[in-house]
């Protein structure tokens, strides 16, 4: 492996686990790349690397059916690990010599034990060498859902369904923007600091910083967007001045406006970046009633109301489907578990874990959680439901669903409230009383957001 860079070693291992182990990318990129005592340029490049050979898995491997005329399944797995590698850097990244990604590539397969394999490893990225042109013109096909697959390097059944659901333009659009580097925002805890004051902070650390633009529609007023490194920001994180957390996931506190000295309940709390927002636009004034179902992600909740110094915070370790604390709620907040398809710019592996099967999973466990959150609901009172996904099933389906449970538009005492007419740009296109972000347009994660409001 002395032949091999640091940061293609790292990235070999982070693709190998993800694939043979299962393992999350994220998290197997930080374990690895702290063992390797990673930090700077290259830790960055460890991680493009990595995230991108995960990302354009589905490229890759059909191209690698197509230059080495045999299928990816057929071949070892340090072996197809190093073809996706070379061909992410060879078709896109940038900055690399052709030779040394290819000479690179082949080191890798030979260090991990498959050196019958290297002639193959070499004459395939060879030949991506030499084809690159035919190849590039190949990918920029996405007249239907089956190109757009290899295009675009998602699931056939998921092109398909945003092919229903948006047409074929949304869809192509939406595709594209899923590979295209995700938004850096920050969110400023208003309880110890504003936005001007952290943004001159961010500014002398180095840190290039500015507020979140004026004309998007229910931009958080504590949100400020970033550009190259954040590490001049670690430090103001780990304070507890500022949460990472896109603009799309702070307007959905934004859409459930919370009072100072009410009593709110955020269900599926965990990690907790949303409860900690909602406590800070109560000045920490109030009661916020927290459940989470997974132990690990209720600490995780704790922890961070007490990272931004909060005291209104009080969590559950419950199921969010069965939890009853009767109806006294002036606000409750369902930030459901979905199938996270808003923000597959920022999670490399997530379009790999996802099928039709999980989503119709999710939807049911979505219904439960709903009814219960309605039912703790006051007179006059507000329900926010919210997704980070973008599928009908689990967001306008969903809503449509507790509306009808009891009979009738009303729902169970429930009435929508039209957001569209708020942000008419972020209005869905199935129903316009809601909102949904798309990352393509918007430039930010996709949320779904309905807000109901019970008759007094």
């Amino acid at each position: 492996m002395s032949e091999v860079s640091p940061a293609r070693q790292v990235a070999f291992t982070v693709v190998r686990a993800t694939f043979e182990e299962d393992a999350f990318t994220d998290s197997a990129f930080r374990r690895i790349a702290d063992r390797w005592g990673m930090a700077g340029r290259e830790r960055a490049q460890a991680m493009r690397l990595s995230y991108g050979a995960v990302q354009r898995r589905g490229t890759s491997d059909a191209l690698i059916g197509r230059l080495a005329e045999r299928s990816p399944s057929l071949l070892d797995p340090p072996v197809l690990a190093a073809l996706r590698i070379g061909l992410y850097e060879l078709l896109f990244s940038e900055g690399g010599a052709d030779h040394a990604t290819v000479h690179q590539a082949v080191e890798l397969a030979r260090s991990a034990g498959a050196a019958h394999a290297t002639g193959l490893v070499n004459a395939v990225l060879r030949r991506a060498v030499r084809e690159r042109g035919e190849l590039a013109e190949l990918l920029r096909l996405d007249e239907d859902p089956a190109a757009a697959t290899v295009a675009h390097s998602v699931p056939r059944w998921l092109a398909e369904m945003w092919w229903r659901e948006l047409g074929a333009e949304g869809a192509r659009s939406l595709l594209r923007a899923c590979n295209r580097p995700a938004e850096r925002a920050l969110r400023v805890n208003t309880l110890r600091s504003s936005r001007p004051e952290l943004l001159e902070r961010l500014t002398a650390a180095g840190v290039d910083a500015r507020e979140a633009a004026a004309p998007w529609p229910l931009a958080p007023p504590e949100s400020v967007l970033t550009e190259g490194s954040l590490a001049g920001a670690l430090e103001l994180i780990e304070a507890g001045e500022l949460t990472p957390q896109s603009r799309a996931s702070a307007a959905v506190i934004e859409v459930l406006d919370p009072q100072p000295g009410e009593h709110v309940f955020d269900l599926c709390a965990g990690p907790g970046i949303k409860t900690g927002q909602i406590a800070a636009r109560m000045g920490d004034r109030g009661e916020v009633i927290c459940v989470e179902s997974d132990a690990a992600r209720a600490e995780e909740v704790a922890a961070q109301a007490r990272r931004l110094g909060l005291r209104s915070v009080t969590v559950l370790e419950a199921n969010a489907s069965e939890v009853d604390l009767g109806r006294e709620f002036d606000r409750v907040l369902v930030d459901a578990p979905c199938s996270d398809l808003g923000t597959l710019a920022s999670r490399p592996d997530a379009r790999w874990r996802k099928s039709p099967r999980g989503i119709e999973r999710l939807a049911a466990t979505q219904g439960a959680i709903l009814g219960r959150a309605a039912r703790a609901v006051k007179p006059g009172g507000v329900l926010v439901y919210a997704t980070c996904t973008i599928c009908r099933a689990e967001n306008e389906d969903r809503v449509a669903s507790l509306l009808e449970s009891v009979g009738g538009d009303a729902g169970p005492g429930l009435a929508v409230e039209d957001l569209g007419s708020l942000a008419p740009a972020l209005s869905s296109v199935h129903d316009r009383r809601f909102l949904q972000t798309l990352p393509d347009r918007d430039r930010t994660s996709g949320f779904f957001i309905a807000r109901l409001r019970r008759d007094d």
